[in-house]
């Protein structure tokens, strides 16, 4: 009988985000004839409040953010890598709410094709890239991630490269720490239990809290992009299991 209440929840939370980002997004492609930059993104993004608190209304998931004195401080950075475990869309959803500055994401542009959400996403300061091109993708992302940093946007690029089941880790790839390193930018970890109420590659939600919590502000300066990357999987894994050791009770 639960699981029939999640699945009617979760199944009205769909139609929820299909009724708002249509004319969300419709407003949008709008705005971007009139609007560029920072105006227009969150103008755009505004849509995802109406994503993630659908998500609380509807559905019972909330979140529970620690590590803002981290936040503060990255605030007065003067260029930042968001690096965050990647375990469902709840935090690509949440991001931009919860960040205080414009996120630049770096994606596969297969998702552009999206309807409505990919066509408005398309108009915002993002770097998309052909993963089938590795070299041409790492050099769009080293040019477009330093010029929209000097922009005061901030760059997120998910380490594992893609959603991981809750209780697992990932290969964390080097992407955002060789940006870093080549930028002079400084990378910010951010462990974040997601997958506990919204799994990958599912629309099946469950009521409970998400746990977001942002580290220290790591300087780039004088560090190799491998090391560095080390420094944040270390982190990022150890405070998972300090969030939900439930999942990874049984992980060896």
């Amino acid at each position: 009988m639960q699981r029939f209440f999640w699945s009617l929840r979760s199944a009205v939370f769909v139609l929820w985000l299909i009724a708002t980002v249509i004319p969300w997004a419709v407003l949008s492609l709008i705005a971007s004839i009139f609007l560029r930059g920072t105006p227009l993104y969150w103008l755009t993004t505004f849509w995802l409040q109406f994503a993630i608190h659908g998500a609380r209304w509807i559905c019972g998931v909330r979140w529970r953010v620690t590590g803002l004195d981290n936040l503060l401080e990255a605030d007065r950075a003067r260029a930042v890598i968001l690096l965050p475990k990647h375990q469902s869309t709840w935090e690509t959803f949440a991001f931009p709410v919860l960040m205080p500055h414009p996120l630049c994401y770096v994606f596969k542009r297969e998702l552009l094709m999206i309807p409505f959400f990919g066509w408005a996403m398309a108009r915002l300061d993002m770097v998309h890239i052909d993963r089938s091109k590795r070299a041409e993708a790492w050099t769009l992302v080293a040019e477009q991630g330093r010029r929209f940093m000097a922009q005061g946007n901030w760059v997120i690029m998910f380490p594992e490269g893609t959603r991981t089941p809750r209780g697992s880790q990932g290969t964390y790839k080097t992407g955002g720490t060789r940006l870093a390193v080549t930028t002079g930018a400084s990378v910010l970890p951010i462990a974040v239990t997601s997958a506990r109420c919204w799994p990958r590659k599912s629309f099946m939600l469950r009521p409970g809290i998400v746990d977001v919590s942002i580290g220290k502000l790591i300087p780039s300066q004088g560090r190799e992009a491998d090391e560095l990357m080390r420094e944040v999987e270390s982190w990022i894994e150890g405070e998972m299991r300090r969030l939900d050791p439930q999942a990874y009770a049984a992980a060896p």
